[in-house]
């Protein structure tokens, strides 16, 4: 029972990454029907960009505080990670909006193959050690189950900005606007929406995101480098489809669910296969449910089924 406690506290905090990141991808393909297989690595420019934000903090203000620098360095991640987005969609979607689907998902491909080389002119091949700012002493709230500050504060604040997302598109005139976007780009333009600047901006949005994700991600492993968003953005792939994509919710969900099944299997897959595999197998769970997923139901967990109408 304290094996299973444990895993499913480590699920939360690893799912609610994974939610996150699966929002940027949501959220594109709620507008636009485009998968941006290029997220994860938005995710890893803003941990690395927060790095080297800490490191020149470190030594310009060593006495500032621990919480205030790493409030600094995601306050510079997110503005980066922002223009990339917005960059990503002016100069390399936009033209491709009535292409056939394969060029925008060969596009993002490229753009994903693209930040990782750029990356790795900028920081290297090697791993970079993420300093550890929230203190990293496990707690025991249960008897036999550990959990460290990092891990609350990445849950706390994920529900918060996942909580201010759905006000967003729930309540405001930008999120109304994103919606009819998303429901009709040219009927929307007919009404007076700039669909164009409402694309950018879920780019921008999804981007923002994305940065505090890599940041979060990065604290949690105490990691950087820069092949770190391939598998995280790919996990976050598979928990939109989950999901439903192109739900927000859905993701929010699917993320959620994915962290759980591969933190819970990770702890049980040796003895489920009796020795043969052992929990640096786990990400073999995120593609097992994404190919139950596709099998037995394609639209996801919270996704509608849609009519063939034309």
């Amino acid at each position: 029972m304290e094996t299973l406690l444990q895993q499913i506290v480590n699920g939360l905090v690893v799912g609610s990454v994974y939610a996150l990141v699966a929002l940027g991808y949501t959220m594109v393909y709620g507008i636009l029907g485009l998968i941006n297989f290029a997220h994860g690595e938005v995710v890893m420019i803003g941990a690395l960009t927060a790095l080297q934000t800490l490191l020149i903090l470190m030594g310009v203000a060593p006495d500032m505080a621990p919480l205030l620098k790493l409030a600094i360095a995601v306050l510079v991640a997110m503005p980066v990670c922002m223009l990339l987005g917005f960059l990503m969609e002016r100069l390399a979607y936009r033209r491709l909006r009535g292409a056939p689907r394969l060029a925008p998902l060969i596009t993002a491909i490229g753009m994903s193959f693209l930040l990782q080389t750029l990356a790795m002119i900028i920081w290297g091949r090697n791993y970079h050690t993420f300093p550890q700012l929230i203190s990293t002493a496990p707690m025991q709230p249960i008897p036999g189950v550990f959990v460290t500050p990092v891990q609350v504060a990445i849950v706390i604040v994920s529900a918060l900005v996942m909580a201010g997302l759905i006000l967003l598109v729930t309540k405001t005139r930008l999120g109304r606007a994103m919606r009819a976007t998303a429901e009709n780009h040219r009927v929307a333009a007919l009404m007076g929406v700039d669909t164009n600047a409402i694309i950018a901006l879920t780019f921008v949005i999804g981007a923002g995101l994305a940065a505090v994700a890599g940041v979060m991600f990065a604290s949690n492993y105490g990691i950087a480098h820069y092949a770190m968003g391939f598998m995280p953005g790919l996990k976050a792939f598979t928990a939109a489809v989950l999901g439903g994509i192109g739900n927000l919710g859905g993701a929010m969900l699917g993320g959620i669910v994915l962290g759980l099944v591969e933190a819970v299997g990770a702890g049980y897959i040796e003895t489920m296969t009796f020795g043969f595999l052992n929990s640096s197998y786990q990400d073999i769970f995120a593609f097992v449910i994404l190919g139950i997923v596709l099998i037995f139901r394609p639209t996801g967990l919270l996704g509608e089924r849609v009519s063939d109408r034309a």
